[in-house]
């Protein structure tokens, strides 16, 4: 219907982006569960014709009440854009989340949002989600009203997999206990890490595998430990194999490392993405740095013959233009 549009601000919102239909949450991972939610959008706007976008909220209103954030997330605001993008949104909204909107009262909420700014034809969400002061803005509140102002909503149950509800939470735990391949099944595309590559100790090319480092935010979990991973410089694609963590040396912050196979170039202050295929190992501690240098080796050759025969988990993971 449109070029795609990133939005921040009600008023941004053009006016072809008006008479949606609308999926609403914070939406931190868009996980198979979200993709329900985004499925049921989608197919109302072809059904009546309406253009299809998604309302979230940046940073996670968690963090907005603690001291500092402290929220290991799964995706930011330009990461969860570029996946609804990947699904066929028109646009996406991720609106500054503050102490102030957390007060708004839920019918204002509806009356500013809904109504005024959007006119929505159509409201997608969760039975889990809430909104406006004191979380009044249950699913039930929003049905009601939508029943007063003339719009349609769709309330999605929570998925469950293995007996257990598929949930960000559920995705977070499985990247700290090193449970990669389950955390890509939930969210049913590839785990993806992203950062401008930074100068390091250049200790790695010392041992003949230098790295492209960059920082994970403060507030990650992940669990230390060596990783298959399959990365986009630019246009390019690559296979390498990434370290996090460094029990051997200084542990405090340390970088994620990834060295890109058959490569030599500079490419400090660039940005890549890289894309978790499987987690190898935990981090060990070794005697000397022979010992390392043969571990290293052993990483190497596993990562190589698990990235040969790497294969989109979805369709969404093809589009994201990484695995493909």
């Amino acid at each position: 219907m449109s070029d795609f549009k990133i939005m921040h601000e009600l008023e941004s919102v053009p006016e072809t982006l008006q008479n949606c239909v609308l999926a609403i949450g914070n939406f931190d991972g868009c996980h198979l569960g979200h993709q329900r939610i985004f499925s049921s959008a989608l197919d109302v706007a072809k059904a009546h014709n309406r253009p299809a976008l998604v309302l979230s909220f940046e940073p996670h209103p968690r963090d907005i009440f603690a001291p500092k954030p402290f929220m290991f997330r799964l995706t930011d605001g330009q990461q969860k854009a570029q996946i609804v993008k990947a699904l066929g949104f028109d646009g996406i909204i991720i609106m500054p989340f503050d102490r102030d909107l957390a007060t708004m009262e839920a019918q204002d909420f509806v009356q500013q949002y809904f109504i005024d700014a959007l006119n929505v034809r159509a409201i997608c969400v969760g039975e889990d989600f809430h909104f406006g002061k004191e979380r009044k803005g249950t699913p039930e509140f929003l049905a009601h009203s939508g029943s007063k102002h003339g719009f349609e909503v769709h309330q999605l149950n929570l998925l469950v997999q293995g007996q257990e509800t598929i949930s960000s939470s559920r995705i977070r735990k499985c990247l700290s206990e090193g449970g990669l391949n389950v955390a890509n099944r939930l969210l049913n595309y590839h785990w993806i890490v992203e950062g401008i590559v930074i100068e390091g100790d250049k200790r790695g090319r010392e041992l003949g595998y230098p790295t492209a480092n960059f920082t994970l935010p403060e507030n990650s979990n992940l669990a230390q430990g060596v990783y298959a991973v399959r990365l986009k410089l630019g246009s390019r694609l690559f296979d390498g194999v990434a370290s996090f963590g460094k029990p051997m040396f200084n542990n405090s912050q340390p970088p994620f490392e990834v060295h890109i196979f058959d490569f030599d170039e500079d490419i400090y202050g660039q940005n890549i993405e890289v894309a978790l295929i499987e987690h190898i190992r935990g981090q060990m501690i070794f005697d000397n740095l022979d010992e390392l240098i043969v571990q290293m080796d052993k990483d190497s050759k596993k990562a190589r013959g698990i990235l040969s025969n790497i294969k989109p988990i979805s369709a969404l993971d093809a589009n994201r233009g990484i695995i493909i």
